[in-house]
């Protein structure tokens, strides 16, 4: 008979959101009123919420999710202490006397940092810093400067180690090293198709990405070595050693990004930037994200508990489940529902706010887990890039000289948001994509 609370609820949710509440109120608060409605209307019982405590206690020992803290360490310490810094000049005068030779050097970059960081905004920030002024001086166009910048700043949601995929790992419950390996081909297609986009626009378009003039590329042979060894030898070292030693079964990603992390600060310490300011920047970005991480947690354990309390989540599952064309047209309204909600809000709120509630359906359906969440994460990629909330053009419109107009920065994501949407089709019409590296890492384990 009120089937349709479930619905209303998930509704006043994004309502608060959409009106600039915090998540973990909004869904903290739309819980408690629910709560209330549903026993006036007798079809909650206040028991559900006895098993808050022992669900904040999971959170709280989780040693999956011990695994946002490191990494997100790792990155600002590579990006506080200029170590992508020095790798994006590198890179750039490297690929310097080709067309668009910059902007392919910012897609290099970002799936580099992608692979030792996965924190979009620590890479929109220091390539928008860094690279935007040098492209635009140039003579690069304003949109595929900001676009590729934006863009290649998002790899670090799929190209593991990623936030994104721990926290689709906690909700699937799905081992979230298979999710890391799973994600290697299809993050790695995505920086390709950047690359590949960017090289016909510079061919097609000279002028819109010329190449670096020859007194500014050529610093000689043996300056350009020991560049190479200080600012790109180490960094991929730390890749091979976090990622490595995850698809070989030496470490778990929790222990993988302490590694890292340890990796990051030796790093620093050999380019004589560990300083105890770098390192109290990085400990206090850390503890921000980490604690609006949990906090999210608890605000969407609470929505979750009065939901179920409600019935909502089995009006949800047979609804889902019944859809017109069985899996694939269940698959066709997830995704359309996950991206036109990443253009109002960020893929945390999405994850848990639409996942607990679309993950039921996906088992009751036989879809293979590591896959779905997969092509989940490659989708949520895509919210960081969607105005007008995408949060990398945000990162991106902070950091950019006065002469880049917003309007800007949303014309040059636009190409980039539909190669993304192309990858995203590749993997669900191929899943070996995603499949085929966790089970050779089967093999080996």
């Amino acid at each position: 008979m009120y089937d349709w609370l479930g619905l209303l609820m998930f509704a006043g949710a994004l309502l608060f959101l959409s009106l600039g509440y915090p998540v973990a109120f909004s869904l903290g608060g739309v819980a408690l009123i629910f709560a209330l409605i549903g026993s006036i209307l007798g079809i909650f019982d206040p028991i559900f919420f006895s098993a808050m405590p022992s669900r904040i206690f999971g959170i709280m020992s989780n040693y999956t999710l011990l695994a946002i803290p490191y990494f997100i360490f790792l990155g600002s310490m590579l990006e506080i202490t200029g170590i992508a810094e020095k790798l994006l000049e590198t890179i750039g005068i490297l690929f310097g006397r080709i067309r668009g030779g910059l902007a392919l050097a910012v897609v290099v970059v970002g799936a580099l940092l992608a692979a030792t960081t996965g924190v979009v905004a620590a890479t929109v920030v220091a390539m928008g810093l860094i690279s935007l002024p040098i492209m635009l001086r140039y003579g690069y166009n304003k949109e595929l400067a900001t676009g590729v910048i934006a863009a290649s700043g998002t790899l670090g949601q799929i190209i593991p180690p990623s936030v994104v995929l721990v926290v689709l790992a906690d909700q699937l419950g799905a081992p979230v090293g298979s999710l890391f390996i799973g994600s290697l081909i299809p993050g790695l297609l995505m920086a390709g198709a950047f690359a590949l986009h960017v090289l016909i626009v510079a061919w097609i378009r000279p002028d819109t990405a010329p190449a670096l003039p020859p007194e500014v590329r050529n610093i000689g042979g043996k300056a350009l070595w020991v560049r190479v060894y200080q600012a790109m030898i180490p960094p991929i070292l730390l890749i091979i050693l976090v990622l490595g030693s995850i698809f070989f079964g030496v470490a778990t990603p929790t222990e993988a990004g302490a590694i890292g992390s340890l990796g990051a600060m030796i790093l620093a310490y050999f380019n004589q930037n560990l300083t105890w300011n770098a390192l109290k920047k990085a400990c206090d970005s850390t503890m921000r994200i980490s604690s609006m991480v949990i906090f999210i947690l608890l605000g969407s354990t609470a929505f979750s508990l009065v939901f179920r309390g409600i019935g909502g989540d089995h009006f949800m599952e047979q609804l889902l489940v019944n859809l017109p064309g069985g899996k694939w047209g269940f698959l066709a309204i997830n995704m359309l529902v996950i991206f036109i909600l990443g253009f109002f809000i960020d893929f945390f709120e999405i994850a848990f706010i639409v996942i607990p509630i679309f993950a039921p359906a996906a088992k009751a359906l036989g879809i293979d887990l590591l896959w779905y969440g997969v092509i989940l994460g490659t989708n949520l990629q895509t919210s960081f890039l969607t105005p007008p909330f995408g949060f990398a053009l945000f990162y991106l419109r902070g950091v950019a000289p006065p002469e880049i107009k917003t309007i800007d920065i949303y014309k040059g994501v636009i190409p980039f948001i539909l190669l993304q949407l192309f990858v995203l089709l590749l993997i669900i019409t191929f899943p070996p994509l995603v499949t085929f590296l966790p089970s050779l890492n089967q093999g080996i384990n």
